[in-house]
């Protein structure tokens, strides 16, 4: 079982990191749209015009769900492979059932996604943290279930990178990766 660990950067940019993902993982919408916050960055590095044309058959993705496309022009960086992940957006009322679907659904976007990586050969992958941004769902929730998530997934993967674009994006991911036991802290700056 691989540990995971957190890493600060652009998740686009991490061929400057020790040992860069040879895929990585777009914080979906579910018709695979480009879209702001790290979908928008992953469109523009890669290419947007040819990743939306490789998106657009496999749409819509359900919520939950990973499909991949080619990495374009993110193959420069060693990147072989862009997973496409659909979390879910949080519900804001208060609903604790909807709380708990939320959840589930995110867990299965990122389970999702890792056995996609799986199937595709994939050594190393990099996961930004799933519906957090336009999507509201609280980081430190979503946080606690993608360490769980990354943290028992068992398979070939050698490395998964928790990337947060920032050390306050990251702080979550470090506290509830230590919290399950694993190595919080960074492996590096994109």
């Amino acid at each position: 079982m691989t540990t995971p660990s957190v890493v600060v950067g652009d998740i686009t940019r991490l061929d400057r990191t020790a040992a860069p993902p040879d895929a990585i993982v777009n914080a979906a919408n579910s018709e695979l749209a480009q879209g702001s916050g790290v979908c928008g960055a992953i469109f523009a590095a890669a290419g947007a015009a040819e990743l939306a044309a490789a998106c657009r058959p496999l749409a819509p993705c359900p919520t939950g769900a990973a499909v991949a496309t080619p990495a374009f022009d993110l193959g420069r960086r060693g990147v072989t492979h862009i997973i496409h992940a659909v979390g879910p957006v949080w519900p804001g009322d208060g609903d604790t059932g909807a709380q708990a679907r939320a959840d589930a659904l995110l867990a299965s976007a990122y389970r999702s996604a890792l056995d996609l990586a799986e199937r595709l050969g994939v050594r190393s992958l990099a996961l930004p943290a799933l519906s957090t941004g336009v999507y509201g769902f609280p980081p430190e929730r979503a946080a606690v279930v993608a360490t769980e998530v990354v943290t028992t997934h068992t398979g070939r993967l050698h490395q998964i990178l928790l990337v947060a674009f920032d050390e306050r994006a990251a702080t979550p991911l470090r506290t509830a990766l230590a919290g399950r036991g694993g190595a919080g802290a960074p492996t590096g700056a994109a």
